[in-house]
């Protein structure tokens, strides 16, 4: 379901990303191909560099039809970013992806918190990010990240994830799934 980046799927996600109903909620809306190809090149780097992660995220057939990544990690702490192509939208993807980069996140890559910042308008990633009972609104009680996140001219909420309550909430997953 998850792969590293590659210069591979470029083509394929630029096309997805360009549709009027992703483009406006990508963190980084390329206005070409070749800037798509420099701006995956420059995570890619990020990566290397321990600043981000990045995956592309694939359907069942292996076709890439979105990406997530954590960027501006610090601390064990990072922020998280994910657009999907349209037509994969209401299928389960969104959640399935989620829950798989926080295994490899925290469980791999060691990280403590997760932060996801999304638009006040954006009702679609609202009710995917209600689903998942490990995420919670974090305004209130990350005030100082809240404010820096709403210092532009785009307004968002902040939510958070939690190592511990995420792992604890897999373990009870795990627990129902067996029985």
């Amino acid at each position: 379901m998850l792969k590293k980046r590659d210069l591979h799927e470029c083509h394929s996600l630029y096309g997805l990303m360009t549709d009027p109903m992703v483009f406006p909620y990508v963190r980084y809306p390329c206005k070409s191909y070749e800037e798509y190809v420099f701006m995956t090149q420059q995570l890619i780097i990020e990566e290397e560099q321990g600043t981000a992660i990045s995956r592309t995220i694939l359907n069942e057939m292996g076709h890439p039809i979105g990406t997530i990544d954590l960027y501006n990690i610090a601390e064990q702490t990072g922020f998280l970013a994910t657009w999907m192509g349209a037509s994969y939208f209401g299928k389960g993807y969104n959640q399935r992806a989620k829950e798989s980069f926080f295994v490899e996140l925290f469980l791999e890559q060691h990280m403590e918190k997760v932060f996801m910042k999304i638009r006040k308008q954006n009702i679609r990633s609202m009710k995917a990010v209600a689903k998942l009972p490990y995420v919670h609104l974090a305004n209130a009680t990350n005030c100082e990240v809240y404010q820096s996140i709403n210092s532009g001219q785009h307004r968002y909420d902040l939510y958070q994830v939690e190592r511990t309550e995420f792992l604890e909430n897999m373990e009870g997953l795990r627990h129902v799934v067996a029985t």
